[in-house]
């Protein structure tokens, strides 16, 4: 480590969006702000996420969103600072955005809009960026803190922990801002991955695999959670927007139904058809339902090209619920390699909920990912970014 010395008001470690948002917002304040991050660019997740375009965020937030084991933590940082704030700031920037499925909200053009509006943002605020910074360990001193890093040590009163969670590693993830918190005595909620596909073993695999590349609009549970998005067939298990929402509500060995027909009462229709057109074969009749290859299977695995004519109520309702209720235990996730975001970190109970200040340490905060507190898929995750960034701002 070099032997230079930087001092400063608020350090942030992590240049993310919510390590940013913190930055900016303490740069307006008159605060002397810099921000290190161990990587070459800054804001990678901004700019992979959406497709490239950035879901910045969502219509509908509310606290119900988000899962932690303080469910009341997150709702003071998301009520003031709201994601019509957030949609306020980057239309006054000029940048076009457009609405998806189920409110969420996605630049026109490209992600790197919404980085190049905070870089600004920051700069104009008097913040200082410094990357290819790799932290070290953070130890008070006196009313502040020093950091040891790869370029020299740096000094703060307030020290700001913004470098998310364990989700994609190959951006650079770490447990970093876990190992500060421990350093300080903080409580860490044992990290898992969320958002993230599951994967089957045999003998379940290979009839999932066969369907690889096939998706339908489903209604997947979970116990009593449930979310009625796109699912996707893949040569390792299941993927899709309500695979991926799920996954933050499973834990291993439970058991998802599966509504393949996404709320069409399937034996209802089918009695119809058969009452309407007797000599259909089941296997056709499916396809009013599901995807061919998806119908086929379902019709091979019950009974085949049968007339709807010879097939009873209690036969078409064996049918109707591999349909309606398809059961499967997945085997595990992909992991920490696909997560797109982390579930559990750093104890809500041990953080000001209005500040995000540690409890234990005045003028440690953290922000963001790193903190247990998790959204749903569909710019809800980059709304808690936002919003604890620019809580903790306004005070750090």
């Amino acid at each position: 480590m070099a032997d230079q010395t930087t001092t400063c008001d608020v350090l942030v470690i992590g240049a993310g969006a919510a390590g940013l948002m913190c930055a900016i917002e303490a740069g307006r304040r008159g605060r002397r702000a810099i921000v290190i991050d161990h990587a070459d660019k800054p804001a990678e997740k901004i700019r992979i996420s959406g497709g490239g375009r950035c879901n910045f965020t969502n219509l509908h937030v509310t606290p119900k969103q988000f899962l932690s084991q303080n469910p009341h933590f997150c709702v003071s940082a998301l009520k003031r600072y709201t994601q019509n704030d957030f949609i306020a700031r980057v239309t006054a920037r000029g940048i076009a955005w457009h609405e998806k499925t189920l409110g969420q909200l996605f630049c026109d053009g490209s992600a790197r809009q919404i980085i190049e509006m905070l870089l600004e943002d920051l700069a104009q605020a008097g913040g200082e960026l410094k990357l290819g910074v790799e932290p070290g360990a953070v130890t008070r001193e006196g009313d502040g803190f020093s950091v040891a890093t790869s370029q020299g040590v740096m000094r703060a009163s307030s020290v700001v922990i913004a470098t998310g969670g364990k989700s994609i590693p190959k951006m650079g993830a770490s447990g970093y801002a876990y190992d500060v918190a421990k350093a300080f005595g903080l409580r860490i909620v044992e990290p898992r991955p969320a958002l993230v596909p599951f994967t089957l073993a045999e003998p379940k695999l290979s009839r999932v695999a066969e369907l690889a590349g096939v998706s339908v609009e489903a209604l997947v549970s979970c116990g009593k959670t449930r979310f009625a998005e796109g699912l996707l067939f893949t040569h390792r298990g299941l993927s899709g927007p309500s695979i991926l929402q799920i996954s933050s509500y499973w834990r291993e060995g439970e058991e998802i139904v599966v509504d393949l027909a996404g709320g069409r009462d399937v034996f209802e229709e089918l009695k119809r058809e058969r009452r309407e057109r007797p000599k259909l074969q089941l296997d056709t009749a499916l396809a009013h339902f599901a995807p061919k290859r998806l119908a086929d299977q379902i019709a091979a695995r019950t009974f085949g090209a049968m007339r709807l004519a010879d097939l009873s109520d209690a036969k078409l309702r064996e049918v109707a619920a591999a349909v309606n209720a398809w059961r499967i235990v997945p085997d595990g996730t992909e992991g920490w390699r696909t997560a797109e975001v982390t579930l559990g970190g750093v104890d809500t109970d041990e953080l000001s909920s209005r500040t995000m200040e540690a409890k234990a340490a005045p003028g440690l905060y953290l922000v963001g990912e790193c903190v247990d507190v998790t959204g749903w898929l569909g710019g809800y995750n980059f709304q808690w970014a936002w919003s604890s960034g620019w809580a903790a701002g306004q005070v750090a």
